[in-house]
């Protein structure tokens, strides 16, 4: 569950698959579970280091999109103040 004091864009995401873009070379994909001031959580969560890959983050999110998420953690904690964006996953748009 997401805090009382939140948006309500915000909590109608909660339950749902979603890309969080960090301001860090990571991006992460999963369906949100909740969050507090400080974190949002997410579960069967792939975190990506855009490092490891030569993929730009459009085209790993995209990709995960088309292919599905590549789980790689049950849960996350991800700093709400790394997140620059919290996009729904169906909102991907095809390029």
């Amino acid at each position: 569950m997401i805090a009382d004091d939140e948006s309500p864009r915000l909590a109608a995401l909660v339950g749902q698959k979603v890309v969080l873009d960090l301001s860090s070379p990571y991006v992460c994909l999963g369906t949100l579970i909740g969050g507090d001031a400080t974190y949002f959580e997410l579960a069967d969560a792939d975190l990506h280091d855009l490092r490891d890959s030569r993929a730009t983050r459009e085209i790993y999110v995209y990709d995960s999109a088309r292919l599905g998420i590549r789980r790689n953690r049950a849960r996350v904690l991800i700093k709400r103040s790394e997140v620059v964006a919290v996009t729904r996953f169906a909102d991907i748009l095809e390029s």
